[in-house]
């Protein structure tokens, strides 16, 4: 694995920008893991997938930001690795949402890698595995090199932005939750609420209905959801 873990090394500090959606690659190339995402979290830049390897580790990280909850979360808080070698089983973390949510994906194991700049919290990278499994100490290290590599990476992306009068959060492409944001805005604007009161309310609504917060906000944009105050409290109307 050294030398999938150099080369990825490399195509990682020779990285252009051109194409974000790659960055994952590589590092799932580098250990005996089934894929890798990267992801943006906290107060800096909004919640949105920057890369996913495979189409399991694109819905690891949605479960994980529909929900507010999960490895990445823990790993960008405490600005350590988070391991859960047996996450189907004997998880170590307490997540009363993401734990039943996970039940049903094929995941056996998930590590998370914050993604942090000096004192910036920016992210993290999640490795997963289908089957229950450890990293070594020298996997572990190597990982989180990786991580310090794509920390600098996402920050440049944003810094860039900013230079261009954008948004400090990833452009749109095909992991963009930029319809959340939307249907937060409507959602706002519906009920008089704050960000995170709506962002709140289309979690838990995602959550009872058991589907994705993107759908819940396609319905929200489309007009076949929308809220409303009443005497009993929030309705949905749909």
């Amino acid at each position: 694995m050294a030398d999938a873990y150099t080369d990825a090394l490399r195509e990682l500090r020779e990285f252009s920008g051109d194409d974000p959606s790659r960055l994952a690659e590589p590092i799932a190339r580098s250990f005996p893991v089934s894929g890798a995402s990267i992801c943006t979290l906290g107060e800096i830049l909004s919640a949105e997938t920057v890369s996913a390897s495979d189409p399991v580790a694109a819905r690891l990280d949605e479960l994980q930001l529909d929900l507010g909850e999960g490895p990445c979360w823990d790993a960008l808080r405490s600005i350590s690795p988070v391991f859960e070698p047996d996450i189907q089983h004997s998880p170590r973390g307490a997540w009363p949402m993401f734990l039943p949510a996970v039940a049903h994906e094929a995941i056996g194991a998930v590590f998370a890698f914050p993604l942090v700049v000096g004192h910036l919290r920016l992210g993290a990278v999640d490795l997963y595995c289908i089957e229950p499994m450890t990293l070594s100490p020298l996997q572990i290290r190597q990982a989180s090199t990786l991580a310090a590599v794509v920390s600098r990476l996402v920050l440049r992306r944003a810094l860039e932005a900013a230079r261009d009068d954008e948004p400090m959060h990833p452009p749109v492409d095909r992991f963009s939750r930029r319809a959340i944001h939307q249907a937060t805005g409507m959602v706002i604007a519906q009920l008089g609420v704050s960000v995170d009161d709506a962002e709140m309310l289309l979690r838990g609504h995602a959550y009872a209905e058991n589907r994705s917060m993107a759908e819940v906000a396609a319905d929200i944009l489309d007009g076949r959801l929308r809220f409303s105050i009443e005497a009993e409290g929030i309705e949905d109307v749909q």
